[in-house]
């Protein structure tokens, strides 16, 4: 073999293997996560008489769940399906759930009025809250960079805990008033989920009563409602944002719809509408890898010490 022929032989293979080897290290990895999740239970039990309403998910990977009547907090691996009670309960609600990136999980206290941070290892209670007295529903949670942001179903405030120096505490909250399109109902279910804006400027939150998404200003609580075209979130309760992806968990129909907005969230349209047989009142959503976990919270249905409770993944639409 000719010296010039094994050097364009060496070339050759050269920029075979270099158009060829990227991609494939591109896709095995991406290919070798859907094959392990897709090996996870798609849905599993709660503990009986658990009746759940809030979920968050860590990359654990572990969900975690609170229960509607006294509070404790039930964790669960995905891998597995298998949980276990790791912080008990004040006796009082837990609805909404966040967890933030140093494993604290932001709890809201529903009819109690308060809120709660909780180491999400030990279960130990790091920091409270007392936002109100009476008539209030302290309902759902985000946590931003800067801040935890909860509603409150039954005021037309936001509760807002601003961290300190490397996401540190603090003793006191500040109450933001909602001004603008938002218009309170007294007596009923008013704003619920909450979530950033995909461009991370503004707040999210839906209105369960009236089914309208309104856009705040996290800085003066101004709202606008975002604009929809048609469509009423009807029974809208936990909201998710991923990127440009909206998704309102509507409780009592059972249903997930999909929108995509703009990036300030001002507009959206309508993606799809998603149900599954297995629902009974999923009421917030979470996500993990090409899934969307719900907890079904019955409502409606008594809840007793034998009452059966679950959740329930579906692939992402």
């Amino acid at each position: 073999m000719s010296r010039a022929f094994a050097v364009l032989t060496v070339l050759v293979l050269g920029a075979t293997l270099a158009s060829v080897t990227p991609a494939a290290a591109a896709v095995t990895p991406a290919a070798a996560a859907e094959s392990r999740e897709s090996t996870f239970p798609t849905e599993f039990a709660l503990p009986n008489g658990f009746p759940p309403e809030g979920i968050a998910i860590a990359n654990g990977p572990t969900a975690y769940f609170g229960s509607r009547t006294e509070g404790s907090l039930y964790r669960v691996d995905l891998r597995t399906g298998e949980g276990e009670v790791f912080s008990q309960g004040p006796g009082t609600p837990s609805n909404g759930l966040k967890i933030d990136s140093r494993n604290r999980l932001f709890v809201a206290g529903s009819t109690a009025g308060d809120a709660r941070v909780v180491d999400a290892k030990t279960g130990a209670v790091l920091a409270g809250y007392k936002f109100a007295d009476t008539d209030t529903m302290v309902n759902d949670v985000v946590v931003t960079d800067e801040a935890a942001y909860f509603t409150d179903s039954r005021k037309a405030v936001l509760y807002k805990i601003q961290f300190g120096h490397n996401g540190q505490l603090p003793a006191t909250f500040t109450t933001i008033p909602l001004t603008g399109d938002f218009v309170l109902i007294p007596g009923a279910i008013n704003t619920n989920g909450i979530a950033e804006t995909p461009d991370g400027r503004a707040l999210l939150i839906v209105q369960t009563n009236t089914g309208k998404l309104f856009r705040v200003d996290p800085a003066t609580g101004e709202t606008k409602q975002v604009d929809l075209g048609s469509e009423v979130l009807t029974g809208g309760d936990g909201i998710l944002v991923e990127q440009n992806t909206l998704y309102v968990v509507q409780n009592r129909l059972s249903t997930v719809a999909v929108f995509e907005l703009n990036r300030s969230g001002t507009s959206g349209s309508l993606a799809t509408k998603v149900t599954d047989p297995r629902f009974d009142v999923p009421t917030t959503v979470a996500s993990f890898g090409d899934r969307l976990y719900l907890p079904n919270a019955r409502l409606g249905t008594p809840s007793t010490p034998d009452s059966p409770y679950n959740a329930v993944a579906i692939p992402k639409p």
